[in-house]
């Protein structure tokens, strides 16, 4: 099976940590960001892999090359200017395409670099399959600043800002649920001829424009799971006091 780590991002609200390296490289309980993914990745089958980079994108070649890519055949997607998350999974394609003609339907896992988890990937796949979804996205139930929202068949259908904004639907539901995503998604290859979007830009908003266009944008309910966003400093340090409490692990 393969993935994407989506390590690309500047990581300007982990600083000082990012101070003098990429996001994917700070260290959580004496491993780096990139190195529990990975594991976290490796131990559900995962054996091929591609990280997208940017700043400080030759750090992250030495310190793969000098761990033997961790068992994994790991590529290199490199962005000489920032892609977002739609337009950095876009760019590596070819990865997921390369001797299937283009016709695969072998899903495949997209995981920020930046998020640690106990969330059954596999069980996520079998979701995927069972509701011949195009993309299914972990979510939870809980407060965030941008919330996806999600029809009475769990499938994608709008977006909220938090607080009182106004949803923003991309097709009509008679009942929308707002959930959190966790960053954590399983693709089917044939999405790539789907999207229509150039350049930089997000996921999410792919993910919207394909679900008008009535494809389906699947949720998998993540609340049973611990999930935690490792995007500042306190919470890398209380990441840390969980694992070492055993409530995260990679192996």
């Amino acid at each position: 099976m393969k993935a994407m780590v989506l390590a690309a991002g500047l990581g300007t609200r982990l600083r000082p940590l990012t101070d003098d390296r990429p996001k994917a490289l700070v260290m959580v309980g004496g491993r780096s960001m990139l190195e529990i993914a990975l594991a976290r990745l490796r131990q559900f089958g995962v054996t091929e892999a591609i990280v997208n980079t940017h700043h400080c994108a030759e750090t992250i070649d030495e310190y793969l090359k000098a761990n033997r890519n961790f068992g994994m055949r790991i590529e290199i997607s490199r962005e000489e200017e920032l892609l977002d998350t739609g337009g950095g999974l876009k760019k590596a394609a070819w990865f997921f395409l390369e001797d299937t003609g283009g016709t695969s339907d072998d899903p495949f896992i997209v995981h920020n670099v930046d998020v640690i988890s106990t969330i059954d990937l596999a069980g996520m796949v079998r979701f995927h399959k069972e509701q011949g979804a195009l993309a299914t996205l972990a979510v939870q139930d809980r407060e965030t600043k941008r919330y996806l929202l999600f029809d009475e068949e769990n499938m994608l259908c709008g977006r909220r800002a938090a607080g009182e904004g106004e949803p923003e639907f991309a097709r009509s539901a008679t009942a929308a649920q707002a959930l959190a995503f966790c960053g954590i998604h399983i693709l089917t290859p044939k999405i790539f001829a789907k999207m229509a979007e150039i350049g930089a830009f997000s996921i999410i908003d792919a993910y919207l424009h394909l679900a008008a266009q009535g494809e389906r944008i699947a949720g998998f309910s993540a609340d049973r799971y611990r999930w935690r966003d490792l995007g500042r400093p306190e919470s890398v340090a209380q990441a840390a006091q969980e694992i070492e409490r055993g409530i995260f692990f990679a192996s």
